[in-house]
């Protein structure tokens, strides 16, 4: 388990943790085993980038989205993906499976199961989503 970066909010981390507090992300590994990214409550595709340079491809993806907001933070601006976001996401890690997380339960929640399913199949990526349901 590697520990690796995540911010959470827009901007640099140095802007964003001062006020939303430290975050990070896990890439789990071992020989002859899959690849599994864990992308905690990151808002940063530029992140992304580094740690697909790094680890990806990836076999799963978990990624933390719901396009959470809230309008006393940084004007209303994300503070962790949201569903478009994480289709690029999956992109970038070229990520074989993607299990959505942290998307319903929250009133901060602004994108749900149905955007992150819209994103996803207009990106070419549904088949990767899983929710983890059987519909």
């Amino acid at each position: 388990m590697t520990g690796v970066p995540a911010v959470h909010g827009p901007g640099t981390r140095e802007e964003v943790e001062p006020i939303t507090g430290q975050v990070v992300g896990f890439v789990l590994t071992g020989d002859g085993l899959p690849t599994i990214y864990v992308s905690g409550d990151n808002a940063s595709l530029d992140l992304v980038g580094q740690i697909a340079e790094r680890f990806g491809p990836v076999d799963t993806a978990i990624l933390f989205a719901g396009a959470p907001r809230f309008t006393v933070l940084f004007d209303n601006a994300l503070i962790v993906l949201d569903s478009a976001q994480a289709a690029e996401a999956a992109t970038i890690l070229g990520a074989r499976r993607v299990v959505p997380v942290h998307y319903d339960g929250w009133a901060h929640f602004t994108e749900g199961r149905d955007e992150l399913l819209a994103a996803f199949t207009a990106a070419g990526l549904a088949d990767r989503l899983d929710f983890g349901d059987p519909r």
